[in-house]
């Protein structure tokens, strides 16, 4: 079986941090829970607001409900700060429910990767705030 590895991997210097972000926030903004599960750990955990999540399959399961639920969807993230195989962002992301109703979500993100740069650990904090449609930035 082949080792898995998704680059940049750790340790991270600024440089191959925003790449990780970067490639983050492009995967998460396609919407595909596959895709988006292939760079955590196959036994990853997850704090995303109240819920814990443990291993990939719950990570799909999880996505697939939120892009469910989440119309139009679209994400910024932002390096925060680095170090070693750490790295934290902030972000925000805009979405409208299946009433209608917009709303900007802000948040930070806590990312630890093993030797491997698959994400094995991702804790989340994040506040919504509805807003009308004119308001949106994204």
């Amino acid at each position: 079986m082949a080792i898995e590895k998704k680059f940049p991997l750790p340790p991270f210097n600024e440089e191959t941090a925003r790449e990780k972000v970067q490639l983050a926030e492009d995967a998460w903004n396609s919407q595909d829970p596959d895709k988006v599960s292939k760079a955590y750990t196959v036994d990853t955990e997850w704090r995303n607001r109240s819920q814990f999540i443990n291993g990939r399959e719950e990570v799909v399961a999880f996505l697939s409900d939120k892009w469910n639920k989440e119309n139009d969807y679209k994400l910024k993230k932002e390096l925060w700060a680095f170090s070693d195989n750490r790295i934290a962002v902030r972000f925000e992301y805009e979405f409208r429910n299946a009433e209608g109703q917009w709303f900007r979500a802000y948040g930070n993100e806590n990312w630890e990767f093993d030797e491997n740069g698959l994400m094995r650990k991702r804790y989340a904090s994040i506040n919504d705030l509805p807003i009308e449609e004119k308001e949106r930035r994204l």
